[in-house]
């Protein structure tokens, strides 16, 4: 499958950052993710607010896919849609040794069949 198969690609919390480098790494690999990429935690938290791609994606995930994304699937209004529950494992002890935190994204397809 390719990115254009799906209405949505949805990621759980890479903030306005984190999107943007998604976007530019798809780019680079001849990807078009720019009309259909949504990410949750961009979509929950204003710039205002300050969170600087600091929610929790699976938090962000869950309060998304249940209250706006299975909803659409479920009306039609979108057919197929990429959800990838972005989340970082956070460990108090690489934080404490300035290690890189790994990340983990679990994705599922969801698809509307009438």
């Amino acid at each position: 499958m390719k990115e254009m198969d799906f209405d949505w690609i949805v990621t759980g919390d890479l903030g306005d950052f984190g999107s943007r480098m998604l976007r530019e790494l798809a780019d680079e690999g001849g990807m078009d993710l720019e009309d259909r990429h949504m990410d949750c935690g961009s979509m929950i938290f204003s710039p205002q607010q300050g969170y600087h791609c600091g929610g929790s994606g699976c938090g962000c995930s869950a309060v998304l896919l249940a209250g706006y994304v299975l909803p659409q699937i479920e009306r039609g209004a979108v057919k197929r849609v990429l959800f990838l529950s972005t989340g970082a494992l956070m460990s108090p002890l690489s934080a404490c040794q300035g290690e890189s935190i790994p990340g983990i994204a679990h994705g599922i397809s969801l698809v509307y069949e009438e």
